[in-house]
């Protein structure tokens, strides 16, 4: 038997960080099987339909480099891949199950029912049409408006078998006769993705653990209709951590949820979909932590699953991220970052420097700016900043060091004002005074930038700003250290 896999987003919000790792880890289960992955929207709740949510979603998997075999817009064998166009094909297993008794038709207004049915028995339904003759209950849907109801046996218990959790089993008391066909012949979630899932053939649905208590409702329309069921996987969920420490679902007050959030501040999407895949898999036998598409589809398994909830953490992201930016080509990394960089006017002939020193000092994107902010505008004034205690730095060391470091620079000709050379004379000059080179570097540095820690050194930061500039900001920082 062929695997088969579906991701079936409803376009009711944008991807976050759950929905992106059901669908990874769905297509990755789906290739190392040589098997297919199908995206299906799920578009039949039209009240808190969003209506970009769709290209949102298609340019998420796109940007992820996770390729659906099927899908809107892709095609298949298995169509249409909207839940909006198989309307017909909903009524028609509606009608199928009331001539089954395995549903019914339900006139009752249903917030009038509700609301009489005070002690919520049977979900909040009180079951007032379950047992309308069929006869009369036929008649009655010719005239008047109708919801199909699922008949729940009233006994016994419903189970199943998830790969993750193991046996599961619910009390068919509990069950609520849930609305399969609403009044406009639009079918529920639950309803709709039992139907698509058995005729696109769907072999192991891979899902939310919020969906465990809606399964045996599931497993009785499989049973009502005659087919076999499903291998089931429940995702534990993905938690948040606060400022104070404490965990819960991942929400937006812990920050950027949703893919496209994450790349707009910065974060590669191969990093993304990485550090994702780690979010409640680990591979067997193995501490890799850095993974490609390709090494990700012939590691997953099943197997490498976890129960527990799994926490995002922005360090690891960060230090993953990372890692990503410093195994690039400076070539690679330079066209990457410089959207991120905003206006270099003067700086913008020195970029491909600047990107060179910055691919190793950030974690992500959007750090940028800040990183090079002192290039732009040197910074008040702080004597502190020529405090070194390590290398014995002060700021008299400063005023002792700084005219000579001046007039050697003062001498350099404008051809000769690149980093190399630069570094050259400036270490000849220490070397004559004998001092200590970290020692002698650190106030240059701190003279022309005005920042304790830079990505680049004094002399990287030298050539990038230039002969005329540089001696302007020694000399004011001499003046202010004076």
């Amino acid at each position: 038997m062929k695997v088969r896999t579906r991701f079936a987003p409803s376009p009711t919000g944008y991807m976050h960080i759950g929905n992106l790792r059901t669908a990874l880890y769905a297509y990755l289960f789906a290739k190392k099987n040589n098997g297919d992955f199908i995206l299906r929207i799920e578009d039949t709740d039209r009240a808190r339909f969003v209506p970009d949510a769709v290209d949102f979603i298609k340019r998420t998997l796109k940007a992820a480099n996770i390729v659906a075999d099927e899908g809107p817009g892709i095609g298949g064998a298995y169509g249409p891949y909207v839940q909006s166009e198989r309307m017909e094909i909903y009524k028609k297993y509606a009608m199928e199950l009331i001539e089954k008794g395995a549903a019914y038709p339900c006139f009752c207004d249903e917030k009038k029912e509700s609301a009489a049915n005070e002690d919520k028995k049977f979900g909040g339904y009180n079951r007032a049409c379950r047992d309308i003759p069929p006869e009369e209950a036929k008649a009655r849907m010719e005239t008047e408006p109708f919801v199909v109801r699922q008949k729940m046996p009233l006994t016994g218990e419903t189970s199943y078998f998830d790969v993750l959790h193991g046996a599961i089993s619910f009390n068919n008391e509990e069950l609520e006769d849930q609305i399969l066909l609403k009044r406009d012949g639009m079918p529920t979630y639950n309803f709709a993705n039992v139907i698509d899932d058995h005729l696109m053939e769907v072999t192991h649905i891979i899902r939310g653990a919020e969906f465990i208590t809606s399964t045996p409702k599931h497993v009785l329309l499989y049973e009502a209709l005659g087919w076999e069921t499903p291998a089931f996987i429940h995702l534990a969920p993905v938690m948040g951590k606060a400022d104070d420490g404490s965990v819960s679902k991942l929400s937006k007050r812990h920050g950027a949820t949703s893919f496209e959030d994450l790349v707009n501040m910065g974060y590669l999407p191969e990093a993304i979909v990485n550090y994702v895949a780690l979010l409640g898999w680990n591979p067997k036998n193995s501490t890799q932590e850095i993974f490609s598409m390709d090494e990700l589809i012939a590691e997953f398994s099943l197997e490498g699953l976890s129960k527990s909830n799994s926490v995002f953490d922005y360090e690891k992201l960060n230090w993953m991220n990372g890692e990503y930016l410093k195994a690039m080509t400076d070539a690679e990394f330079s066209k990457l970052a410089k959207p991120f960089a905003g206006d270099l006017g003067e700086l913008e002939d020195n970029w491909a420097k600047i990107s060179a020193l910055l691919k190793t000092r950030i974690s992500k994107f959007n750090e940028i700016p800040e990183e090079i902010a002192f290039l732009r505008e040197m910074p008040p004034f702080d004597a502190n900043l020529y405090v070194n205690k390590r290398n014995k730095v002060t700021p008299d060391f400063a005023r002792e060091i700084l005219p000579g470091a001046i007039e050697l620079l003062e001498a350099i000709p404008d051809k000769d004002w690149e980093n190399d050379k630069l570094y050259e004379r400036l270490n000849a000059f220490i070397t004559e005074k004998g001092y200590k080179k970290g020692a002698a570097l650190w106030p240059v540095r701190i003279s022309v930038s005005g920042k304790a820690a830079t990505p680049g050194g004094a002399t990287e930061i030298l050539s990038i700003l230039g002969k005329a500039k540089s001696l302007e900001r020694m000399k004011n920082s001499l003046e202010n250290l004076g």
